[in-house]
């Protein structure tokens, strides 16, 4: 059967995030994976694609991976979802946006309405991604993987030519380089889909 996921990649933000529209093709029902700013934007996109987002997903709670969540879940009534070790991430979005950008921002931090875990499934459609914890970036972070297609959303875990950064009070070089170990199970021809930059495969970095 011919692959139905479809994927949309938008960067956003004054950090370069890669927003991702997951959709199935036929139904068009689909989830938003890291809205890391520019919710108009998105929504543009999401209404000339014809999709019908479901949940707004995150990889892990850094600010420039969730500026526009809060915007998009109250335009389209939907749920925002990540992991619960990631909370205190969202808790200071606006604190941390200040830091980094230099400026104060208007957008309000996400509501979390559920969390997110090892073994959960993300369903829309007739697809499915499986979620498996991947910490070293932050203790939350997550990857989503589509097993038929051999796709994998890998945040800020894994990036072309380059790994998460740890060097946070909350990461964990250890942790990272564990969670990398575990991504070697996945077939190398798997397609990886960053937080940030090109797409690449696990074969070509790992």
């Amino acid at each position: 059967m011919p692959n139905q996921l479809e994927i949309k990649c938008l960067p956003v933000g004054e950090l370069g995030t890669n927003c991702y529209l997951v959709f199935d093709r036929l139904t068009r029902e689909g989830i938003i994976v890291d809205p890391g700013d520019a919710a108009d934007y998105i929504a543009d996109v999401i209404r000339d694609l014809q999709v019908q987002p479901l949940q707004v997903l995150a990889t892990h709670g850094h600010f420039d991976h969730i500026l526009a969540a809060f915007e998009l879940q109250q335009a389209y009534k939907i749920p925002f979802l990540i992991s619960a070790k990631d909370v205190f991430l969202v808790d200071r979005m606006q604190d941390s946006a200040k830091f980094f950008l230099k400026i104060s921002i208007p957008q309000m931090p996400p509501k979390i309405d559920a969390f997110v875990k090892e073994g959960d499934r993300v369903n829309f459609g007739r697809l499915s991604l499986k979620v498996f914890e991947t910490p070293g970036h932050t203790p939350g972070s997550v990857c989503f993987y589509h097993e038929d297609s051999k796709t994998m959303f890998t945040g800020d875990t894994l990036f072309k030519s380059a790994v998460g950064r740890t060097d946070f009070s909350y990461g964990s070089s250890k942790n990272l380089q564990d969670s990398l170990q575990r991504l070697k199970h996945y077939p190398g021809k798997t397609q990886v889909y960053p937080g940030h930059g090109e797409a690449t495969s696990l074969g070509e970095e790992l």
